[in-house]
Formats: C-alpha cells, structure tokens, sequence
C-alpha cells in the first residue's frame, strides 16, 4: 500500500516537473521569437538607412558641376605631377561630398588635393605615405593616356565618379566608375595607350 502511494507521488511530481518545464520552455520560445523579431526589425531598418544613404550620395555624385577629368585639370593647377587617381568622396563629417585627386609629383612626393564638385576651387592638400611609387611610376612608363584623359573617355558611359591605376598583375590599365541617373552603377578599363574603353569583366 505505501509502495503504491510512493508510486503516485512520484508519477505526479514527473507530471507536474513536465508542465513547469514545458512552460517554461514555450515561454523561453517566446521570448526568443520576440528577441529575434526585433533583431530582424532593426536589421531592415539598418538596411533601409544604407539604401537612403546610398541614394543621396548618388544624387549629389551624379549633380556635381565639376567632372571628373576638370577636378583633375584644377589638382594639377595647384600641384604639378602626374594624377594617379580621382574620386568623389564623402567628406569626413559627410555633409556633403568633393573631388579627392592623388598627385605623385616628380620628387615623388604623393599629394592628396580636395576640389569643390561645384565650382572646381582647390580646398586643401596635404602629403601622403606611399609604398607603391616604384610599381606606379613602372605602370605608368610608355602609357600615353592620362588621367584626365581617361575620365574624358569614360564620361560617355554615364557621370564618372572615379578614376584610378589598376597597376595589379600584367594588364594595367585605368579604371572608372560611372553612375547613371537613379543610382546605376558600371565599372570601366581604359587602356593605358589607345584610350579605349571596356566593360570591367570582374564588374
């Protein structure tokens, strides 16, 4: 008789553990689910900011007044030597974007000057540390097309927002990059000494 009622204690303790327990585990899915619900919330409102953000920059790159191939005639104006790229950026405090263009000059000193996309005005300069002088300086040897001239071919694939030496591996060559109204964006090779322009196959 007492082994029959220790029988039933012990039944009923195993069904009343069961019950907190799996309470308490549709509980911790609740949770859980809410957790991950207002991660993911927050994750799509992350991406939304980026897409407007995108968005914006695209707008201000596409209506710059100044091109690319003029910021790079205003940077060498101020700072003799050969430009090695050009690209419009964002600022530091990101209000509003500029023409950033890279001089190697002939002491091969590297120069990184600021233009104003709306009027072409030199903002600032300021030297920078290189370690591929030597590997530019040897890319650009027999090249007959500039910089500025490169920008000038590409700008008839759409607003070119930058242009820069791709001296990696045997083909060099200059790349750009052109934006389209609505935010397109397409990726270019201009060869260093016809000027022609293709398709970036990696695009």
């Amino acid at each position: 008789m007492k082994r029959n009622i220790v029988i039933a204690a012990v039944t009923a303790a195993a069904l009343i553990g069961g019950g907190t327990a799996t309470a308490l585990a549709t509980t911790g899915d609740d949770e859980g689910s809410a957790r991950q619900a207002a991660t993911t919330q927050l994750s799509n409102d992350d991406d939304r900011d980026d897409d407007a953000e995108k968005a914006e920059k695209a707008e201000k790159t596409v209506s710059a007044d100044v091109t690319a191939s003029e910021a790079i005639a205003s940077a060498l104006k101020h700072t003799s030597g050969t430009v090695v790229s050009a690209e419009l950026d964002d600022e530091e405090d990101g209000d509003k974007v500029v023409w950033n263009v890279d001089v190697l000059s002939g002491d091969n000193t590297w120069h990184s000057v600021s233009v104003d996309p709306a009027n072409g005005k030199v903002l600032g300069s300021h030297t920078d540390d290189e370690d591929d002088t030597a590997q530019v300086r040897a890319a650009l040897k027999g090249s007959s097309v500039t910089a500025e001239e490169a920008a000038k071919a590409a700008a008839g694939k759409g607003v070119v927002t930058s242009v820069d030496l791709d001296d990696d591996g045997k083909n060099t060559s200059w790349e750009a990059e052109t934006r389209k109204s609505g935010g397109a964006e397409q990726d270019w090779k201009i060869d260093l000494t016809s000027g022609k322009v293709t398709a970036d196959d990696q695009d």
